[in-house]
């Protein structure tokens, strides 16, 4: 399917209760985890700002556009896959530093046609993305590093199913299975993409950059939401809970959870005391999109990212 052909019209199936989806889904084994431990949720009314960095001077303009194209490289892969079965075009991919390959995944067997939408739609977001930050980079746009967003039980996500408590050993994380799953994968990407924008805001010196980068946070803001708004409403908010604490773990900061109410399920910002989006360093980031490193890899960057932010 070609994204030209994705019809954007809106759905007649808005209504995503959870009782009704789970009558209509088949749930693979991530999402039928999210399901069987839904009623052990547990909500506190705290949360810890990230840890303040200098503000001294940072890496050139340059540099922290390419790390960010990297990362829209990975979520751009991921959605495309799962929207169209196919990923990014081999144009969108070429550029200095060494071209990777990509563990590819699949079409999504979506039932629910409002979370197809979903899926439709940021999957344009990403591709767009990743075309407008080459096109403002040129030729020092760096080349798609390898990435993994596979399917198998030593895949990347996997491995961080593994990890979060999700799945366990030998089973398979698989964000293609499902509508759940799907929204489950989706919502390792998002997050990290609105906090490294607001993490790398403060170095960009060029206004023009600046600009653009605040509008492409914005938009990942917004696929987070509502990403994180489809969860809630189908139930799925302790597996989320999951993810989200192995991120902040990684990141070795308190700074995922956002401000959270008791007896309200829907935690859809990340964001801290002061409902600011959290901001990570690169550092902090590329521990969680590397999983730490050893012994699992770099996770979905099985070769480091290009570019001189790695």
């Amino acid at each position: 399917m070609a994204l030209s052909d994705i019809d954007q019209e809106q759905g007649t199936e808005a209504d995503i209760d959870r009782r009704r989806l789970m009558r209509r889904m088949g749930i693979g084994v991530a999402g039928a985890a999210a399901m069987g431990v839904m009623s052990t949720a547990g909500l506190v009314a705290s949360s810890t700002p990230a840890n303040a960095t200098s503000l001294g001077a940072g890496p050139p303009d340059g540099d922290i556009f390419n790390y960010a194209l990297n990362l829209e490289y990975l979520e751009a892969e991921f959605y495309l896959y799962a929207a169209t079965g196919q990923g990014l075009a081999a144009s969108d991919r070429t550029g200095t530093g060494t071209q990777g390959t990509v563990s590819p995944g699949a079409l999504v067997p979506f039932k629910s046609r409002a979370i197809q939408q979903y899926a439709q739609r940021i999957a344009v977001d990403e591709q767009a993305h990743v075309k407008f930050i080459r096109t403002v980079l040129g030729a020092g746009a760096v080349a798609e590093p390898t990435i993994d967003v596979g399917i198998g039980p030593n895949s990347a996500f996997s491995k961080l199913g593994v990890a979060a408590g999700l799945i366990v050993a030998g089973q398979t994380f698989n964000p293609y299975a499902d509508d759940i799953s799907f929204l489950l994968g989706a919502s390792i990407f998002e997050d990290v993409g609105v906090t490294a924008y607001a993490g790398a805001a403060r170095y960009i010196g060029n206004p023009d950059y600046l600009e653009a980068a605040a509008g492409i946070l914005a938009v990942e803001a917004y696929h987070s939401g509502a990403i994180r708004t489809l969860l809630a409403n189908i139930g799925a908010g302790v597996a989320f809970g999951l993810i989200s604490n192995l991120r902040k773990a990684l990141s070795g900061a308190n700074d995922d959870q956002g401000i959270l109410i008791p007896g309200n399920n829907y935690n859809i910002v990340p964001n801290d005391v002061n409902a600011l989006a959290f901001r990570r360093t690169t550092t902090q980031v590329l521990n969680i999109v590397y999983g730490g490193g050893a012994p699992s890899g770099n996770l979905f960057f099985p070769n480091k990212l290009n570019g001189n932010i790695n």
